[in-house]
């Protein structure tokens, strides 16, 4: 069996945020190493005929809303459904989880915090200077990491982790891709742990 689980994900999901630390708990419970892989979701929906919430039917826009609030009931997170910091361009935070990953360093706790800033506290995560305070928090030197991701290297590789997806058929994010099967949102990950815990064949 494979030896990690591929992470498709753009940071300013709040599904993302929500499905962060049942997924890496479920990594460890099977010692899969997970690989980051940010991408642009717009690049994705284009494919996968996605659209962004605004752009949606109003009757899609107001469960949505239902969803955000009974999803972080459910985890036990406080959620601000409609913040003012959203949509947020999350290009930055991205690039420097692809960083971090690239230096043999885990990105997960600065993820988690950059979906806990966004959908719980209305922080514009867009904003440099938060990230580098969520960067020196998660135990990185923040300002270092947030200019070295400027590099043109880390967005070639964002946009590589795009196309990437869209050729495994990953429709949206978060996708959990294992053995070749695509695991789409935060609710598909007691699947991911069933089929890792059971050895079955993947379905593709």
């Amino acid at each position: 069996m494979a030896d990690h689980i591929d992470y498709f994900y753009t940071s300013t999901s709040p599904f993302t945020w929500f499905g962060q630390e049942e997924f890496c708990a479920v990594a460890k419970k099977h010692n899969k190493e997970i690989k980051y892989k940010p991408v642009n979701l717009m690049e994705v929906w284009k494919v996968s005929g996605g659209v962004a919430p605004p752009q949606r039917p109003p009757m899609r826009q107001r469960y949505r809303l239902l969803e955000l609030q009974r999803i972080g009931h459910y985890r036990g997170l406080t959620v601000i459904a409609q913040p003012k910091s959203f949509p947020a361009n999350p290009e930055r935070a991205d690039c420097c989880c692809i960083l971090l990953s690239q230096q043999g360093k885990d990105p997960g706790p600065f993820l988690l915090s950059v979906g806990e800033a966004l959908w719980g506290q209305d922080r514009q995560i867009a904003d440099e200077s938060i990230l580098a305070e969520l960067l020196d928090k998660a135990g990185f030197d923040g300002k270092t990491v947030v200019q070295e991701s400027k590099e043109p290297e880390f967005a070639e590789v964002r946009t590589a982790n795009s196309q990437e997806a869209i050729s495994l058929d990953v429709v949206g994010a978060p996708a959990y891709v294992y053995e070749g099967e695509v695991f789409w949102g935060q609710d598909r990950i007691d699947y991911l742990d069933h089929m890792i815990e059971s050895g079955r064949d993947p379905i593709i």
